[in-house]
């Protein structure tokens, strides 16, 4: 039975064997033996998730089998299919046919043994694996000067983010003399106080090292350059990029919450990085007119969500969103192309009852009083969330990061409302009915699989509590931001319908210039960019200096 543990990544490394021996460099045989592969490879990976709710343990040669893993494993595998399909003929007139086919099966091989390392040496192998080939992936199109200029932008953010990892894994091995993660996970829940290297606690500086590493490689801020401009190599690749190597960040996080449950002040540091990531991610995505650009920086901004989560203590809920985002991103990236096409053979949008109903925005009879929906956008969202959250676990409401994170929902929600509002349809309230509804559907589906996710994730309930304490904050505080965040929200809300009323009445205010330079800021980008290219100009400069004083050249 220990055998199934090795034989899922084996598979797509055995295709990737075949492909370079057997294949022609643009024949058809490389996409049929690696969808083939391929599709056995996700075969077994649900076969290991059935086994793993069923209770059952794996382990063998660094590897073991767990609910995480399992998870995990069904989500690369069955991505990765959807990308070998999709590129048998989106890349069927590349140079690199068979390099790119021999990659994509070494890459899910290698991210594969990633989430099922149960090795600290097999898990960094793996780490910097993934990288190495996503640079190779990334800058597939020899010829494209701009792919291989931000490949290598990408592996030197990776090779930087590598470092915390592997500092974390020589601290855990000097303090306690395993490689096995299981090991040293049992031995900090026995000696969670023991201390390191000029008398650092352990556990602290470990579970900050992680984060650093999970940061840079799920494009936090200030190490998120690399990820929007990216979008010069194959879009299948993007499309496994976004869908599976950047949520790594949530995976390792996961991987390690035996340690962070030990450490609240990193969790409060996580969350804080996460929320600054969703808000700047989130901004940048709404200032691109790049299709592909604008996905990239979406991808930023959810993967800045994920990490918040985690740093409220919703650990299985960071995965259930990473996997969710990345079938979600998968497909809207693999089909980006489609869109691009369309649009410039087509620039009209057929007329049918849907576009007529939702996008035309026919004005209604009358308009609808402002302070109405205001009510409607702040009291229906939070009633869905607060009854949906009651029927699955009432205990929840007792969780500072639930709290938290019904705060996010019913900004989200009140937005849903509040663009309903803005499309001025003949018939708002029917409009309106359509979107709750589906508000309600989509917010009971997410509640009662993420609950499910909970109790698969981490059985322990004790472990779960643990969790929730450790990202808790001091309860005066916590009241004290809640009611400031409430008003905050409030009369930001009121202010949007007013000024939406303004704009319907004809009384357009000139816009002030405050907001002029935030807008100028956010198409620069907030100038992360200029700055890291101005650093790298300087450090070129003075290592050509350098390389004269020396007369190396």
């Amino acid at each position: 039975m220990n055998a199934l543990i090795v034989l899922l990544p084996a598979l797509p490394a055995l295709s990737a064997l075949a492909i370079q021996l057997f294949a022609s460099p643009r024949g058809q045989c490389a996409p049929r033996l690696s969808t083939g592969f391929g599709l056995a490879a996700f075969l077994l990976a649900l076969a290991w998730l059935g086994l793993s709710l069923a209770g059952t343990t794996l382990d063998g040669l660094g590897l073991a089998l767990d609910p995480l893993a399992a998870l995990m494993a069904t989500l690369i595998s069955g991505i990765g299919q959807i990308v070998r399909l999709y590129s048998r003929r989106y890349m069927a007139e590349e140079a690199g046919y068979r390099r790119f086919y021999v990659l994509l099966d070494v890459m899910i091989a290698t991210l594969l043994v990633m989430v099922a390392a149960d090795n600290l040496l097999v898990l960094l192998a793996a780490w910097h694996g993934v990288g190495v080939l996503l640079y190779f992936l990334l800058g597939l199109d020899t010829a494209s000067r701009p792919a291989h200029r931000y490949a290598l932008w990408t592996f030197f953010t990776y090779r930087v983010g590598d470092l915390p990892l592997l500092l974390a894994a020589v601290l855990l091995y000097q303090a306690f003399g395993t490689w096995s993660l299981s090991a040293l996970f049992a031995a900090i829940d026995a000696q969670p106080d023991i201390t390191t290297v000029f008398g650092l606690p352990l556990v602290d500086t470990v579970a900050a090292l992680v984060a650093l590493s999970a940061f840079a490689r799920s494009a936090q801020f200030l190490m998120h350059t690399w990820l929007p401009y990216t979008m010069s190599g194959p879009t299948p690749v993007s499309a496994l990029m976004h869908a599976g190597i950047v949520n790594a960040g949530g995976f390792l996080l996961n991987r390690f919450a035996p340690v962070l449950v030990h450490t609240s002040e990193v969790l409060h540091w996580i969350f804080l990085v996460g929320l600054v990531t969703a808000v700047v991610g989130s901004v940048l995505m709404l200032a691109q007119n790049d299709i592909k650009k604008s996905l990239g920086y979406s991808t930023m901004g959810q993967m800045g969500f994920m990490i918040m989560e985690v740093g409220v203590g919703a650990f299985s809920l960071a995965v259930y969103h990473l996997i969710a985002h990345g079938f979600f991103k998968g497909t809207l990236f693999l089909g980006a192309g489609g869109v691009i096409g369309e649009a410039r053979h087509n620039d009209g949008v057929p007329a049918n009852d849907l576009y007529t109903f939702v996008v035309e925005r026919r004005p209604a009879p009358r308009a609808q009083s402002w302070l109405v929906m205001v009510g409607l956008s702040l009291v229906l969202p939070i009633a869905v969330l607060v009854a949906a959250h009651g029927a699955v676990a009432a205990e929840l409401f007792h969780q500072q990061g639930a709290i938290v994170l019904l705060f996010f929902g019913w900004l989200a929600g009140a937005q849903l409302v509040f663009s309903t509002h803005r499309m001025q349809s003949e018939q708002p309230w029917r409009l309106f009915m359509l979107v709750l509804v589906s508000f309600v559907l989509v917010v009971m589906g997410y509640v009662l699989i993420s609950h499910a996710f909970d109790l698969f994730l981490y059985p322990d309930a004790a472990f779960r509590e643990r969790i929730n304490e450790a990202a808790g904050i001091d309860l005066v505080w916590f009241d004290v931001l809640v009611g400031v965040l409430t008003v905050v929200i409030v009369a930001g809300w009121v202010r949007a319908y007013r000024t939406e009323r303004d704009v319907l009445a004809g009384r357009v205010r000139p816009t002030p210039p405050l907001w002029r330079d935030f807008y100028a800021l956010v198409s620069r980008e907030f100038y992360v960019a200029d700055v890291y290219a101005g650093l790298a100009r300087a450090l070129l400069a003075v290592s050509g200096r350098l390389n004269l004083w020396l007369r190396w050249l």
